[in-house]
């Protein structure tokens, strides 16, 4: 039995002669096409520049020759491996009235030989083989991302934009304190508002101030510094208002949820909700698998270890989770999970708070999951009262 969003297998039956297969290697500079056509004794191939209309010309040329052997097509599939290109393709191809799916990468099993041959049409032999055991409902063959319409796609651009944003800001100030680190100078704040006139005042330990090339360069940083953090600022803002203008959206109605949540800000509620709670997971075992919060076991014989995070998920939500649990220890002293995390981590072992935080993080992103999909909230929870 199926579940209504189990995307490891196909739940329509496929029958093979009145089916069209395609499958796409994508690159940066062209596609190669490799099909499984009724009613042809070969597997053709075709490389094409990056046009999808062309694809889609020689979907139906394939059709042609199927229908001229005396097979009727009753359906197109074509999959592509989830990438660059991301979901654009299998939107315009579903608009076409072509079955498009995007298989995730990471699942489709690859062999484990130290040298073995790689190339585009050995490529699109793996994806072929994986793909129509997918389609036959076989297990273990690849499993297919879910496509996301642009508006959610659209939801999730303010958090990323906002995270590298902060990310060019660390790596800014990292450079300027390097810069001042060489010539001797430790201390400068670079969040006060004059902080480009106050370089001209440094001086390094012989006395000299600054010289003209570093002291260029370092005014640079600062104003590029100053230009991102404004950029920042006007993120939020415009999240800050697309919240109060829609509060009947689901969406906000979850990130406010979210917020009420002593320890959970803003920011990582939007990460959460647009993320991973937007999504139809199943349990709360996909949840915790989805952000890569699970274990990755080696067993063989005698041999039992754990090889730490199976690192699967969003490498953004585990980090934001492991961030979060941090500070759920810290802002609730009192809830049943950090009252569980102190008692675990009791004896003070070497390296176990940093294993156990991982535990802590996927509990809190299960709990969070409840909170904002059923709104129930767990005993001992602060929670802060409704606006």
């Amino acid at each position: 039995m199926h579940t209504p969003n189990d995307m490891s297998r196909s739940r329509t039956a496929l029958a093979q002669n009145s089916t069209l297969i395609a499958v796409v290697e994508m690159s940066l500079s062209s596609w190669l096409v490799a099909g499984i056509v009724p009613g042809l004794d070969r597997q053709p191939t075709k490389k094409l520049t990056i046009d999808h209309d062309a694809l889609l010309d020689l979907l139906h040329r394939w059709r042609n020759e199927a229908v001229r052997a005396g097979c009727q097509i009753d359906r197109i599939v074509v999959a592509y491996e989830s990438g660059r290109d991301g979901f654009w393709l299998a939107r315009w191809l579903r608009a076409q009235g072509v079955e498009a799916y995007v298989i995730h990468a990471s699942s489709v099993p690859v062999s484990r030989e130290h040298r073995r041959a790689k190339t585009d049409r050995l490529d699109t032999e793996l994806l072929k083989r994986a793909f129509l055991g997918w389609l036959r409902g076989e297990a273990n063959h690849c499993s297919m991302a879910a496509i996301p319409t642009p508006e959610d796609e659209d939801a999730k651009r303010p958090s990323r934009e906002r995270e590298n944003l902060i990310r060019e800001c660390t790596r800014i100030v990292n450079r300027i304190k390097s810069n001042l680190a060489r010539l001797g100078i430790r201390g400068f704040k670079m969040s006060m508002a004059k902080s480009a006139e106050t370089l001209e005042t440094l001086r390094m330990p012989e006395g000299a101030a600054i010289p003209a090339n570093t002291l260029a360069e370092l005014s640079r940083e600062i104003d590029r510094l100053r230009f991102l953090r404004q950029q920042i600022k006007q993120v939020e803002a415009t999240r800050a208002d697309r919240l109060r203008r829609t509060p009947d959206e689901s969406d906000t109605a979850m990130i406010r949820e979210l917020t009420r949540v002593v320890g959970v800000g803003v920011e990582t509620a939007d990460m959460l909700v647009h993320e991973v709670f937007s999504r139809p997971l199943r349990d709360r075992k996909a949840v915790a698998r989805y952000a890569g919060l699970t274990g990755a076991p080696d067993e063989s014989g005698q041999k039992r270890r754990e090889r730490g995070l199976a690192k699967s998920g969003k490498a953004r939500v585990r980090r934001g989770m492991i961030q979060l649990a941090w500070g759920h220890l810290l802002h609730q002293k009192d809830s049943v999970l950090a009252v569980w995390y102190r008692k675990r981590t009791a004896d003070g072992r070497g390296g176990l708070r940093k294993t156990m935080i991982v535990a802590l993080a996927r509990k809190l992103l299960i709990v969070l999951w409840r909170i904002a999909t059923t709104g129930v909230t767990p005993e001992g929870m602060a929670i802060r009262p409704a606006a």
